[in-house]
């Protein structure tokens, strides 16, 4: 049986943007909809985050991501935190787009 996880963050207001997020049927709606809710330079961070934990994954040193991402090497750490010691989110959906699976498998 799939042990639940549970979120430090979890209340209504995020299950309804979380909610939200998985209604989005395609790229554009998703760039629809994260360009009205988040600025320009949150939604680059996400993705140079998402871009850091795959370099991570595969390996690359953290000069090398730096250099190739331009991330601060406080925020490789982060990344590595969480890869290491986090909620397994990246390794998630690292496995599935890899896989090209989506969350229905």
């Amino acid at each position: 049986m799939a042990v639940v996880y549970e979120s430090k963050i979890k209340n209504s207001t995020v299950d309804r943007l979380f909610e939200a997020i998985l209604r989005l049927k395609d790229i554009d709606e998703c760039y629809r909809f994260f360009e009205d809710l988040c600025t320009i330079n949150e939604i680059k961070s996400l993705a140079q985050r998402l871009e850091v934990a795959e370099m991570l994954r595969n390996g690359e040193t953290y000069n090398e991501i730096a250099e190739r991402t331009g991330a601060s090497t406080a925020t490789i750490s982060r990344v590595n935190r969480c890869l290491e010691y986090g909620a397994g989110g990246y390794q998630l959906i690292l496995d599935r787009l890899k896989s090209g699976q989506d969350g229905d498998a």
